[in-house]
């Protein structure tokens, strides 16, 4: 894992995130989720620099895993690394919105 992914784990690990689990490296398809949560459906995919230069196979990706019913939520390295908080209210915010989760907490 990277930084990014090693902190992220750390906060979801466990149930710590709205009593969800969390896998890490999770195959879905032909495809590695970096986290997944089955209960919410969602993919959560932590972005470092080499995808801005993948952009293509990431919307490919994104759209297999959307037609598959799971929900994407992708978060830059930058804001894992500098404010972890944020990264978390963020993907609360997509469960929330995008998933149609119930209200969370960490």
């Amino acid at each position: 894992m990277t930084p990014a992914e090693s902190l992220l784990w750390k906060h979801l690990r466990g149930r710590k995130l709205s009593n969800l689990k969390f896998r890490r490296q999770h195959p879905l398809g032909h495809f590695i989720a970096d986290f997944f949560c089955r209960e919410a459906r969602l993919v959560v995919e932590v972005d470092g620099g080499i995808h801005k230069h993948q952009r293509g196979y990431d919307a490919q990706r994104d759209d297999w895993m959307r037609s598959q019913g799971y929900c994407v939520v992708r978060l830059p390295n930058d804001l894992v690394l500098n404010d972890p908080e944020a990264a978390l209210r963020a993907l609360e915010d997509a469960l929330v919105a995008a998933c149609g989760a119930p209200a969370l907490r960490w």
